[in-house]
């Protein structure tokens, strides 16, 4: 219902943006859109989007189908396939023999891809819709410059819980350590989101370039494998945590607020140490294919009934001003998408030898290598290695002294 009343408030606002004649011939876009779109010559080219899963506005629930709609009005056609975190993303392109043309990382990948070469600068005459994105989104500390991106969204992570498992709002991080609840958390299944988390609770920067911080922050870390056992999920945390099935989720805010409407025991709050703010941004990697097409799906994003859309769909804050001054949107002023006062840092790029002691971390995490349970039982075998070696030596010793006891006694023996 909620998709249908949205697709209904996408026409009224493109009704207040355009005339009434330019629908005519089309329900949605105007005929200065259409003529816009058709006149770029993309008609049988291919535009390959790698995008984040459940992040666009796909046409279920009555919502628009956007990639249907880029690929009717300009007759390019969409292959469109998902990556679950920025780390999956850039293991993937680094490692080549790919060709995607639009891409969509968080902050801190986008300041790793520019120090590395990894994207095209945008010809932003091409994407004639930034003057919808607010000055507030443009020369971000990731591309002072606005040279590759353009923003698409905007959030924060999030602590959520199950009223049937928890019975108070919860304030802190430090109740994904809780024992009550072992077997019931899910926690992210990506590096950085989860170091943040520790390093929240060990009032750290986000950004740390100390090795001594990180491996505190992968012992925390290890401390809660053994105290909860978490699982590590991305996108499985919503039917999870939709089912009722776990008491306490880690994710991002927007995403809340659409488990929440499948289950209303859901809760959140955005613990007291400080949460991770993000910035996701469309950019053209140098694998790129079709340019022209890549700034044509990325002007397209921000037109305002298709920036409405995904913004409905997916719930997090849109940087498009037509949006964020919508009184009609559902989000309007939802304190989940727009939150006060809350303690937040960012993402930067972390310097080589930081990213290759993380990642090393946080496989020995989740394999349990670093587990103060296995340090136990090491230590347990170490000790019952000594004793029993100990034993041994004591046993040869005796056994030496016997010996050379019975050899005295045979050369006296020998000599009388």
């Amino acid at each position: 219902m909620k998709k249908i009343i949205v697709f209904l408030l996408s026409a009224v606002l493109a009704l207040c943006l355009y005339p009434v004649t330019a629908f005519a011939d089309d329900e949605v876009f105007t005929d200065e859109q259409i003529a816009y779109y058709e006149n770029l010559g993309l008609q049988g080219t291919v535009v390959n989007v790698y995008n984040w899963g459940e992040y666009i506005s796909d046409g279920s629930e009555g919502s628009m189908d956007v990639i249907s709609e880029f690929e009717r009005l300009t007759g390019c056609k969409v292959n469109y396939t998902n990556y679950e975190s920025n780390e999956n993303m850039y293991s993937k392109l680094s490692g080549g023999g790919v060709s995607y043309d639009v891409i969509v990382p968080s902050d801190y990948m986008i300041d790793r891809l520019i120090d590395e070469d990894m994207l095209l600068p945008i010809d932003y005459e091409n994407v004639p819709n930034m003057k919808y994105i607010s000055d507030e989104f443009k020369n971000l500390y990731f591309d002072p410059d606005q040279i590759y991106t353009v923003c698409y969204n905007v959030g924060t992570t999030v602590l959520i819980y199950n009223k049937n498992y928890v019975d108070e709002t919860p304030d802190s991080w430090s109740i994904l350590w809780d024992e009550q609840y072992k077997g019931k958390v899910l926690m992210f299944n990506n590096s950085r989101d989860a170091f943040a988390i520790a390093q929240a609770l060990l009032s750290q920067d986000f950004n740390s370039t100390d090795e001594q911080d990180w491996t505190e922050c992968a012992n925390l870390l290890a401390e809660q494998k053994d105290k909860v056992n978490p699982v590590y999920v991305m996108d499985e945390v919503f039917n999870l945590m939709e089912s009722g099935e776990y008491a306490l989720a880690v994710y991002y805010a927007g995403d809340y607020l659409l488990m929440a409407e499948n289950n209303p025991d859901l809760g959140y709050c955005f613990p007291k140490e400080g949460v991770n703010a993000f910035y996701d941004a469309f950019c053209i990697p140098t694998c790129c294919s079709n340019k022209e097409g890549a700034e044509a799906f990325i002007n397209f994003m921000h037109e305002p009934q298709v920036a409405l859309e995904n913004s409905e769909y997916i719930y997090y804050r849109s940087p498009n001003i037509t949006v964020e001054e919508n009184e009609d949107s559902s989000l309007y002023a939802n304190p989940v998408i727009y939150p006060e006062n809350i303690e937040t840092q960012y993402f930067e790029n972390l310097p080589q030898n930081i990213i290759e002691l993380q990642n090393n971390l946080w496989t020995k995490v989740k394999s349990g290598k670093l587990s103060s349970e296995n340090e136990e039982r090491d230590v347990k075998i170490y000790t019952e290695c000594a004793v029993i070696g100990g034993v041994v030596v004591i046993i040869i010793i005796a056994k030496a002294i016997s010996n050379s006891k019975k050899k005295k006694e045979q050369d006296l023996s020998d000599l009388y």
